[in-house]
């Protein structure tokens, strides 16, 4: 397949799992909408239904989006809970393990998918993956950098900040088990949020091959 074939079959397979998981969403609902391109072709799907929405979104990008297409975006401040949240990932695995957060809000992301009662995340086939692999993006203090990557280990720093103002790096060492890596992620001081998230965080995953959806359950019940 030549790459303009691919990145067309791409194309077509995330406005696929964007259309599935816009098919669940009602009128009425909080809903949380995610970072990247696959969630870019969900806010005109929705808009395009005209419900009645209240929306929060995990980055400046989504929210600027989000509003360009009709969509009413709020301060998660002012909900506690949220019925529905639709994401992308970078990395798919069959056991459920995600990894996400190639836009640096991965912080949010994380934060909007445990706040929502149902948690959808949308990809396309080429995200997934046999075996979880690096790079896993983090969200880190910049107080006391230099110990907190000496504790990491092999970190490569992007030069971005999040949208609250941590400093977005890459964990480019070996990832192994997944639990472990997440586990020892979560016990480092100044890391803030780490790009790996659990299936227990997750109720179902959609991943398009070509016209058709394949359905990956999580462990969130």
């Amino acid at each position: 397949m030549s790459h303009l074939a691919s990145e067309a079959t791409s194309e077509l397979e995330k406005r696929t799992a964007a259309a599935t998981a816009a098919a669940l969403v009602e009128s009425g609902m909080t809903l949380g909408l995610g970072t990247g391109s696959t969630v870019a072709y969900l806010l005109p799907i929705l808009a395009s239904r005209r419900l009645r929405l209240r929306c929060v979104a995990t980055s400046v990008a989504t929210e600027r989006a989000a509003r360009r297409a009709g969509l009413r975006v709020e301060p998660f401040d002012t909900l506690d809970e949220l019925d529905l949240a639709v994401d992308g990932a970078d990395q798919v695995h069959l056991s459920g393990w995600l990894v996400k957060g190639c836009g640096g809000a991965h912080t949010r992301e994380k934060i909007v998918a445990a706040a929502a009662r149902r948690f959808i995340v949308i990809a396309s086939s080429d995200k997934l993956v046999d075996e979880l692999r690096p790079p896993v993006p983090l969200e880190f203090l910049a107080y006391g950098v230099p110990s907190t990557l000496r504790t990491l280990g092999p970190t490569r720093l992007r030069g971005l900040v999040s949208p609250d103002g941590g400093l977005i790096a890459d964990y480019t060492g070996p990832i192994g088990d997944p639990v472990l890596l997440a586990s020892r992620f979560a016990g480092i001081p100044g890391l803030v949020e780490h790009g790996m998230f659990a299936p227990e965080l997750v109720t179902e995953i959609f991943v398009a091959r070509g016209r058709d959806v394949e359905r990956i359950e999580g462990r969130r019940r």
